[in-house]
C-alpha cells in the first residue's frame, strides 16, 4: 500500500468496513441488539417511573443491555486481523487510520442500535416528557444509550486490539462485563478506592446521565411500595442523579473522554505489536 494520507487510508478503510459488514452478513448485530432490547424492555418496562427502586433497577438493566451490546460489536474484530495489519503497517498503513475507521464505522452501527433500543424502550416505557437540555427526555435518554454503546463499542476495540486471539479477547469479556456492573454504584455503596475505579467506567456516568434526566433525587418518587410502608421516602439524595444540566452534560463528557482514552490505548497496543515490523 502506497504511503497516503492518513484522510485517504481513512476513508479507504471506512469503505472496506463497510463492504465487509455487507458481505459477511453481520446484520446478526443489529438483530442481536433489538432481541435483548425487547427482552430487558419487556421486563422493566411496566415498572418504571412508579418507584424509585424499581426505575434505579430498570434504568441498569438498560445500561447493562447498551453496555454488553458496544463489547460485543468489536471485541473479536482487531484480534481476528492481526497478521494483516502488521503485513498492511510494512506497506505503509497508518495505524491512526485504521483504528479512526473502525470507530468511524462503528458510529453508523451503533447509532442503528441505539435507535432500536429507544424504539423497544418507548414501546414499553412511558417516558416523562420533560427533559433537562431538549425539550423532551425521550432525546436525552438516546443520546445517553448511543454515547454508552458507541464507547463500550470504543472499548471493545481497545480489548480487541490488546488480546492476542479473539478467545482471549472473548475470556476478558466477562470480567470486563462484571467489573462495569459493580462499578455501576446500584449493586453496591462504593467508597474509597472503589469509587475512583468506578470514575473511569461507563457504568457509573451511564447511569449519573439517566439517573439525572429521571430526576432520581425527586422527593415524590417512593421507594419500592410495601404492604407495611406503603409510601416510605428517601432521607438523603444522590448527588450523582442531580437533575441539573451541569450534572447530564459532565455524564456525558466522561462516557467520551472514557471512550477516546479507550480509542488511544488502543493506537498505542497496536503500535507497540508493530514497533518491529
Amino acid at each position: 500500500m502506497a504511503r497516503t494520507s492518513v484522510a485517504k487510508q481513512t476513508s479507504v478503510y471506512c469503505a472496506k468496513n463497510f463492504r465487509l459488514f455487507k458481505n459477511q452478513k453481520n446484520w446478526k448485530f443489529i438483530m442481536i441488539a433489538a432481541v435483548i432490547s425487547f427482552l430487558v424492555c419487556a421486563i422493566v418496562g411496566g415498572e418504571m417511573f412508579k418507584t424509585y427502586d424499581d426505575t434505579k433497577s430498570g434504568f441498569f438493566a438498560i445500561l447493562s443491555a447498551a453496555i454488553w451490546i458496544g463489547i460485543f460489536n468489536s471485541i473479536q474484530r482487531i484480534c481476528k486481523e492481526h497478521d494483516t495489519i502488521s503485513s498492511e503497517y510494512r506497506s505503509g498503513l497508518h495505524l491512526r487510520a485504521y483504528v479512526l475507521s473502525h470507530i468511524i464505522f462503528d458510529f453508523f452501527l451503533c447509532l442503528i442500535q441505539a435507535a432500536i433500543l429507544m424504539v423497544i424502550c418507548v414501546m414499553f416505557i412511558d417516558f416523562p416528557e420533560q427533559g433537562i437540555i431538549f425539550p423532551h427526555a425521550v432525546a436525552e435518554y438516546a443520546v445517553t444509550l448511543f454515547l454508552v454503546i458507541w464507547c463500550s463499542d470504543i472499548m471493545g476495540i481497545m480489548i480487541s486490539s490488546v488480546a492476542s486471539t479473539p478467545n482471549a479477547a472473548m475470556t476478558a469479556m466477562p470480567f470486563v462485563l462484571i467489573l462495569q456492573l459493580v462499578m455501576s454504584g446500584v449493586l453496591f455503596d462504593l467508597h474509597g478506592w472503589s469509587a475512583k475505579v468506578a470514575d473511569i467506567t461507563f457504568s457509573k456516568w451511564g447511569m449519573s446521565a439517566l439517573g439525572s434526566i429521571a430526576d432520581l433525587n425527586n422527593p415524590k418518587l417512593p421507594l419500592r411500595m410495601s404492604e407495611v410502608f406503603p409510601q416510605v421516602m428517601r432521607l438523603e439524595p444522590e448527588h450523582v442523579y442531580d437533575a441539573t444540566a451541569g450534572n447530564l452534560m459532565q455524564a456525558w463528557g466522561m462516557i467520551l473522554l472514557i471512550g477516546a482514552v479507550c480509542g488511544l490505548v488502543s493506537l498505542i497496543s497496536l503500535k507497540i505489536r508493530n514497533r518491529g515490523s
